[in-house]
């Protein structure tokens, strides 16, 4: 009995026991997760432990293929973590996404309405174009202007089922019943 007891006893200490990586809260071995190296690119933090490629689609304006085509128009390795690049590789990319030399089918805003010009724009700058994209659009009063307006889906989409999000439940609105009068 007592030899069972003993063998209970140290199971369960190892299992208690806390593994590499790991520390004891409240008798609990509890994961320790590393803080990965932030790098600041553009006004925008990103997790050093994730590769080049996908750590610049972090930022706002940067897609999959924009990002692939700086890696390979820089000659960085793509699968280099992003806290591995040194100072002069990360002004590179910044100078790069400022001012991209890619094919023009890359690019976010091609042949401007006010400009003329081909632009990538990035962050808030892209917000803020889309915003007053969607106000020319109202204030001209054009289909899709009027649809931003409504709430109602650009695109052609059906409205049959979806695009209720935060709409009023029920078609015609409720009258408040009056208290009785004496």
């Amino acid at each position: 009995m007592a030899q069972e007891k003993e063998k209970q006893g140290k199971k369960s200490e190892e299992k208690q026991q806390a593994k590499p990586g790991q520390e004891k809260q409240r008798g609990r071995p509890v994961p320790v997760i590393e803080s990965a190296k932030l790098v600041r690119i553009l006004g925008k933090d990103i997790p050093g432990d994730k590769k080049v490629v996908h750590g610049l689609t972090f930022i706002k304006g940067i897609s999959w293929t924009f990002s692939n085509a700086a890696c390979h128009k820089l000659k960085i390795d793509e699968n280099k973590k992003i806290q591995d690049l040194n100072q002069d590789e990360i002004a590179k990319i910044t100078e790069f996404i400022k001012n991209p030399q890619v094919p023009q089918f890359l690019l976010n805003r091609r042949k401007d309405i006010y400009t003329g010009k081909d632009a990538h724009l990035i962050g808030a700058d892209l917000d803020l174009q889309r915003e007053f994209d969607i106000k020319r659009l109202k204030k001209i009063k054009s289909y899709k202007g009027s649809r931003h307006t409504l709430g109602q889906p650009v695109r052609g989409q059906r409205t049959k089922a979806h695009f209720r999000k935060n709409k009023k439940s029920g078609t015609g609105a409720r009258k408040k019943e009056k208290p009785a009068s004496k």
